[in-house]
């Protein structure tokens, strides 16, 4: 384990120990499922006592980075974050950032759609027949008169997170799909009782068969479609109503 650190002040050494070891993880110099030294080890190390390394363990289990495992063959290990633990730690920090910092509704579309714009020239060229296929029954779905509000935003955002993944990329597919999933509920939330379902599933069917023939600016119009549209709900439901 290579762990570089300065010389440790006096004053948060628990939180000094456990930044070292957290940019040691972030930098790639720890390995996932790599086990850390004992805790005797790393305190001689630090030139610290035993219960300031225990501290700082606990501030990185805290953080989701390190495990404890008991036994023979115990101790403290390096967790292996998966994509699905990693999306849902975005999705909920996204929420978290919108929903205390009063972020306007017209900046979260903006941001979603500059997004998905930035994916489409990728998705276009890579969209497979199990993406189009994909992407056509979300479209059922959400023309099925018996799909609920509820469901029909779950299917807005399958179908979005669909043309994330048709780009082939999984950094961008785990970025843009926790996007879709932590700001799309909420456009959808606010707006539903004024979009006409019909007409958005007509924007996606549109969308889709740019996609199949490998239309980028077709795709891109389609979308500049879209969004215009949900920017008209926006204005709509910042009007004032009728006294």
């Amino acid at each position: 384990m290579a762990i570089e650190f300065n010389t440790i002040q006096k004053e948060g050494l628990s939180v000094q120990i456990a930044n070292a070891i957290r940019d040691a993880i972030l930098e790639g110099r720890l390995a996932g499922e790599e086990r850390l030294p004992s805790e005797a080890d790393l305190a001689e190390r630090f030139g610290v006592s035993r219960s300031t390394v225990r501290e700082a363990l606990k501030r990185l289990a805290a953080q989701n980075l390190i495990r404890s495992e008991r036994g023979s063959s115990g101790g403290a290990f390096v967790n292996r974050i998966t994509w699905p633990e990693a999306q849902d730690n975005l999705v909920t920090m996204t929420r978290l950032l919108i929903g205390m910092n009063d972020i306007p509704l017209e900046d979260a579309i903006e941001a979603r759609f500059a997004l998905e714009t930035s994916a489409l020239p990728l998705a276009a060229d890579k969209c497979s027949e199990i993406d189009l296929e994909g992407l056509r029954a979300e479209i059922d779905r959400q023309r099925d008169p018996l799909t609920s509000d509820e469901a029909f935003c779950a299917s807005d955002v399958a179908f979005h997170s669909i043309i994330a993944q048709a780009t082939g990329n999984p950094l961008l597919t785990f970025q843009l799909s926790a996007a879709f999933e932590a700001m799309q509920p909420l456009m959808n939330m606010l707006v539903y009782r004024l979009r006409d379902r019909e007409r958005i599933a007509e924007h996606h069917e549109a969308l889709c068969e740019a996609l199949k023939r490998r239309d980028c600016a077709g795709a891109m119009a389609s979308l500049e479609s879209l969004f215009a549209y949900t920017r008209e709900l926006a204005a709509q439901r910042r009007k004032p109503k009728a006294g």
